[in-house]
């Protein structure tokens, strides 16, 4: 198997539609199986699926897993040599698949990457390319985990402006979660998501972990990929607390060397590409 594509939904039946619907055009020559994980939905997503879309695997959660768990449920049932996450509310150009697999290909060292985003009105995304919110910025600035992305220029004072050009490759500390193309081998190294990142961070955390056994993660922007226009989350306590929790929890990862989680890998492969 060429590729695994991997998708979290919860709620979100019309972009997760389009989101397959492009998928399936660009690997329409690939070898892809693609793996929704829904978390409970309560609108008419997982009856979608089955009936427009037979061919994709559907797990069904009868409560919300938290996406980090829900797509490690995914990548054990995951077959490619290359793993795709991508949000549902993300749709991907006719190349897009094409073009990250032969960068890919080409690039063995290469462990993850992730690529230019536009919106829907066709405007560039700045966070395709930081992959880190400004609050986690400045958590690490505070606490010294900057010191974590030495090689990175995040903590920069050209960061806020745009640390490179929005049609420039180049190697980033942190992938973006949105859209994340990971080698499967890699991930026999690394290991999982963490769950204890369960909403937020996980995608930082598996990057940095990615940097740690020798791999490079990559922004890649030779193709795009458009964000729908959704509905931004609101702000509670549950969204405050796991997005904060999230930085302290990172903290004592590896500023307090908190006991590692050892996580489950993914099948050994072989392939020529690595």
């Amino acid at each position: 198997m060429r590729l695994s594509a991997i998708i979290v939904n919860q709620d979100m039946c019309k972009p997760l539609r389009n989101a397959l619907s492009a998928l399936q055009k660009a690997a329409h020559h690939l070898e892809m199986e693609m793996i929704v994980a829904d978390n409970a939905s309560a609108d008419r997503s997982v009856a979608m699926l089955q009936a427009e879309f037979p061919e994709a695997n559907v797990m069904v959660n009868d409560k919300d897993l938290g996406f980090a768990k829900s797509v490690n449920q995914a990548m054990e049932n995951a077959s490619g040599d290359y793993v795709l996450i991508m949000h549902p509310s993300v749709i991907n150009s006719e190349d897009t698949l094409d073009k990250v697999l032969q960068f890919m290909d080409i690039h063995p060292h290469v462990g993850g990457l992730s690529v230019r985003m536009l919106d829907a009105e066709g405007h560039f995304i700045p966070e395709s390319k930081k992959g880190m919110p400004v609050a986690w910025v400045n958590f690490f600035r505070f606490t010294g985990l900057a010191r974590l992305f030495s090689k990175s220029r995040l903590f920069s004072p050209h960061y806020e402006a745009g640390w490179v050009e929005e049609f420039e490759n180049t190697e980033t500390d942190v992938l973006n979660g949105c859209f994340m193309l990971l080698r499967k081998s890699a991930l026999n190294v690394t290991g999982l998501f963490d769950e204890r990142f369960p909403v937020y961070g996980y995608d930082i955390d598996l990057s940095y972990r990615m940097r740690l056994e020798g791999f490079r993660n990559y922004y890649f922007a030779k193709t795009f990929v458009i964000q729908q226009q959704v509905q931004s989350s609101k702000v509670s306590w549950h969204h405050l607390r796991n997005f904060y929790g999230a930085m302290f929890t990172f903290a004592a990862k590896y500023l307090f060397k908190m006991p590692e989680l050892r996580l489950k890998a993914m099948p050994r492969w072989s392939s020529s590409a690595v």
